[in-house]
């Protein structure tokens, strides 16, 4: 009876450890499942490119290195790009009269919703500078378009009509210049130069201008040689404040090459890359190179930073952003032109959720994404800078669960476009 019981206790202990082993391993499955669920949960809008847009342009007409883009409140998309400047020889043989294709387009240029080209001008003109390299693009609240100088000696901001009539320059082309005696030693001077960061009058190589509506103030990406964000009336170009990383004073002291191990540098790279405004008023900066998007009030007060692909060298991840349509803008969508990626990130928390897009020329592809904007529907436009000289269109598809880090080349498929 003994042994019959000691067995009776092995087959007892037995089962309770099979059982608590079963109950491990489906826990374990459980909690996989869970965490499956939740990843799928998690819902970010869709996209597929349009092959088909924009239509050709005319009269031989093609992009060079493509800048800036903005859609109206027509829903009409605006873009600048460099034109012939940055076309090689044999892609303007119209222009130098050595063959029959082609030539650089006009500078700025309008297209509506079906691709056609509505507008085009720009270039060198009376009462204004026009910049030797432009950058970015903007349409105000009162239809006005706004561009950056962005050349070597471009110090200025220019401001138009639609119709191309020019309104305003903001800064004076050269102001950032060898130092020399009628200049004096101006605060911000560095490397040999006068004018920076701290200038009041003048621009560093400016990358794009937003203009909040309801203050009637330009925020300034100020830029390639400036590392801060400037702010000013956009009626009379007047500065009203400015700022560099983390709200502090601009230092133009050159900073040593960004190191994802290095502590955050306290200022800005080269290049402040955008500047735009949520629909709660905050400011969202581009600190292209250092690879992190910095957050603000609009009195430069520093609120909170995100970085994204941190080891990401060369010229940086963060390069343009767009906000989502909704009501409570939702999403960023973050222009990478080094990863060649579009990516989605959640706006409350700066968390990237997923990303679209891949290196090539293909449509879908990107060399060189560079500048990102968005209409009312939800379609987002980008542009392509380098030998990408491109712009692109990406239908809404609607929200989708997340199942891919990166979904690679949004390609359509057959009969949704």
């Amino acid at each position: 009876m003994m042994k019959l019981a000691g067995n009776r206790t092995l087959v007892l202990g037995a089962s309770v450890v099979a059982l608590l082993v079963a109950l491990g391993i489906s826990q374990a499955v459980l909690d996989r499942s869970a965490a499956a669920q939740s990843k799928g949960a998690v819902q970010a809008p869709r996209f597929e490119v349009d092959p088909l847009w924009p239509k050709p342009l005319p009269n031989h007409w093609i992009l060079g290195s493509t800048i800036g883009v903005w859609v109206d409140t027509d829903d009409h998309v605006w873009i600048i790009h460099r034109s012939s400047a940055t076309l090689g020889n044999n892609e303007k043989t119209l222009e130098t009269k050595q063959g029959e294709c082609c030539a650089g387009a006009p500078p700025v240029l309008e297209f509506d919703q079906d691709g056609n080209l509505l507008r085009h001008w720009g270039g060198p003109g009376q009462g204004y500078e026009w910049p030797d390299s432009n950058h970015g693009i903007f349409i105000d609240h009162k239809g006005n378009v706004w561009i950056g100088g962005n050349g070597g000696p471009d110090s200025q901001i220019l401001k138009f009509t639609k119709d191309g009539k020019f309104l305003l320059q903001v800064g004076k082309k050269g102001a950032r210049r060898k130092a020399g005696s009628s200049a004096g030693n101006q605060e911000g001077q560095v490397a040999g130069f006068v004018g920076g960061s701290n200038d009041q009058e003048s621009f560093g190589r400016v990358a794009k201008i937003f203009v909040d509506a309801k203050a009637n103030e330009a925020y300034i990406a100020d830029g390639y040689l400036n590392k801060r964000v400037a702010v000013l009336d956009a009626d009379t170009g007047k500065m009203k404040r400015y700022w560099g990383a983390y709200g502090n004073k601009p230092d133009d002291t050159p900073l040593p090459p960004y190191n994802p191990a290095a502590p955050p540098a306290q200022q800005f790279y080269n290049p402040v890359h955008c500047a735009d405004m949520s629909v709660d008023r905050f400011i969202y900066v581009c600190d292209r190179v250092g690879d992190r998007l910095q957050v603000f009030t609009p009195e430069g007060k520093f609120v909170k930073e995100q970085w994204y692909e941190k080891n990401t060298l060369n010229a940086g991840s963060v390069w343009d952003i767009a906000f989502s349509k909704d009501a409570q803008q939702k999403y960023i969508f973050m222009a990478d032109g080094v990863n060649e990626k579009v990516k989605i990130v959640d706006r409350q928390t700066l968390q990237e959720l997923t990303s679209f897009g891949d290196g090539g020329r293909q449509p879908g592809q990107f060399y060189g994404v560079h500048s990102i904007a968005i209409d009312s529907k939800g379609n987002l436009y980008t542009t392509e800078t380098y030998e990408g000289k491109r712009l692109q269109r990406f239908l809404y598809k609607g929200m989708a669960s997340v199942t891919k880090e990166n979904q690679g080349v949004v390609w359509p498929t057959r009969g949704t476009r």
